[in-house]
């Protein structure tokens, strides 16, 4: 009996701001390689993660949840969907289990309708969800708008039913050798990680204007010394109020989150960090080219 040959290939994490994407990249990676929160838009750029299986290597690819674009920063968050969904080999809609079918839902429906590529519908957040069965008529609401490879209701939070989800999505990819060393975990250089972390404590820490117009830069990273890393981070706002409300009273919210900041760097570069944060009036940051490019996120291709 002839073995199954290994498998690899691409799978784009689709669906709307706050379905859980980055969580659940995190979890199957096993590392936090992406900034999570409880607001909207979290997630910026596209980011890659790296899962090795007996007979398979996933290229996971988190995008930023699918909106309504507004400024040049929404615009390019959105090209990065677009670019995604037509460059993998298998679509992973993830849709919260846990609310009501809104009109983004149905927007991101038809995207992955349009894209017509093996599609694995993951309804997540069941951890919230007390009585399993009020999935079945999302369930079948989803079967007849499309033929999905597969439906597999998970918590990402929990790590409920992971594993399985693996084990599908390997299925689905073409045969082919793996993309990436069995050591690597992502695409995305530690400066950026670090910067993504920087940036998760501000969403944490503040309200609700604040998360939408900052950006964070790691403009030092510096481990040449053996014992300690060097890291100084630049966050971007756009008007002076705002550079006071990162900082805080005496400095103490930048202090918090550079303090709670560093404990993650920490945990996963393995070595003493000495973090730097200080903060940018940029005006306007987010309708402006040069920043957009400065702070990672690419023009579509």
């Amino acid at each position: 009996m002839q073995e199954d040959k290994f498998r690899s290939g691409y799978a784009a994490f689709v669906g709307r701001p706050n379905a859980g994407k980055s969580t659940l990249l995190n979890r199957l990676v096993g590392e936090k390689i992406a900034a999570v929160s409880n607001k909207p838009q979290t997630t910026r750029h596209r980011i890659q993660g790296i899962v090795n299986r007996e007979g398979g290597q996933i290229v996971f690819v988190d995008t930023p949840g699918v909106h309504k674009p507004g400024h040049l920063l929404n615009r390019r968050m959105m090209s990065a969907v677009h670019d995604a969904i037509l460059s993998v080999d298998v679509l992973v809609l993830m849709r919260d289990a846990s609310v009501s079918t809104g009109n983004g839902d149905r927007f991101v429906l038809e995207l992955v309708k349009q894209a017509a590529k093996p599609t694995i519908l993951v309804l997540n957040k069941i951890d919230k969800i007390r009585d399993k069965a009020t999935l079945l008529p999302l369930i079948e609401m989803y079967s007849k708008e499309y033929d999905f490879a597969e439906i597999i209701p998970v918590s990402a939070l929990k790590g409920d039913a992971v594993d399985n989800l693996l084990k599908q999505i390997v299925k689905h990819l073409p045969e082919g050798e793996p993309l990436f060393g069995e050591d690597e975990m992502t695409d995305q250089p530690l400066r950026s990680i670090v910067a993504e972390m920087v940036r998760e404590k501000i969403l944490m820490s503040t309200g609700e204007e604040i998360p939408y117009v900052t950006a964070v830069v790691t403009e030092l990273y510096d481990d040449t010394d053996p014992e300690v890393i060097r890291i100084f981070c630049a966050i971007y706002v756009e008007k002076p109020s705002q550079k006071k409300i990162i900082i805080g009273k005496q400095g103490a919210r930048i202090k918090d989150i550079g303090t709670r900041a560093r404990v993650d760097i920490e945990n996963l570069v393995g070595r003493q960090v000495f973090l730097k944060l200080f903060v940018k009036v940029v005006e306007d940051w987010r309708n402006r080219e040069a920043s957009l490019d400065e702070i990672g996120l690419e023009k579509s291709r």
